[in-house]
């Protein structure tokens, strides 16, 4: 098993889609995005089924689980992804943000990004989010202990 011991101020974002999206452009722009900001990434690419991200969260013990949507059904394959997430004793903690284009109901993502807080994500990003905030969002985590506690 990976710990979390960081290097250097970098954090460890587990990134991934919700299990019905097949697109892969958002990743790589998000990897890129990301590594430039000097985290390591850890992608699982298009179409991750909800419990090879959960084993993933469990075994990689992210700083931070990003999950990118482009197809308009975060808000439903999102909400029932992190409801597992939460609900399991050693995954439940790690801080998550969903962000891209949530629905298809064509709202401005209001409701959807507030469903899919209330539903357990830390932080909802429409598919017009500024893409600086996910980076105040990793400075802001606390720190970890090698073994993966808070500090």
């Amino acid at each position: 098993m990976r710990t979390v011991a960081h290097r250097d101020g970098r954090r460890r974002v587990l990134l991934s889609t919700v299990s019905s999206d097949a697109h892969t452009w958002n990743l790589v722009f998000l990897r890129l995005l990301l590594e430039e900001m000097g985290h390591e990434v850890v992608s699982l690419g298009p179409c991750v089924p909800d419990r090879l991200l959960l084993d993933s969260v469990r075994r990689i013990r992210p700083d931070l689980l990003v999950v990118s949507t482009v197809n308009g059904h975060g808000q439903l394959d999102g909400a029932r992804m992190i409801r597992k997430l939460r609900a399991d004793p050693v995954a439940r903690d790690t801080p998550a943000v969903i962000g891209g284009k949530l629905g298809i109901t064509g709202d401005d993502g209001t409701t959807t990004a507030r469903a899919l807080v209330d539903a357990g994500f830390d932080a909802v990003f429409t598919d017009t989010a500024d893409t600086a905030l996910i980076g105040r969002i990793l400075g802001a985590l606390p720190q970890r202990a090698p073994e993966g506690r808070a500090v």
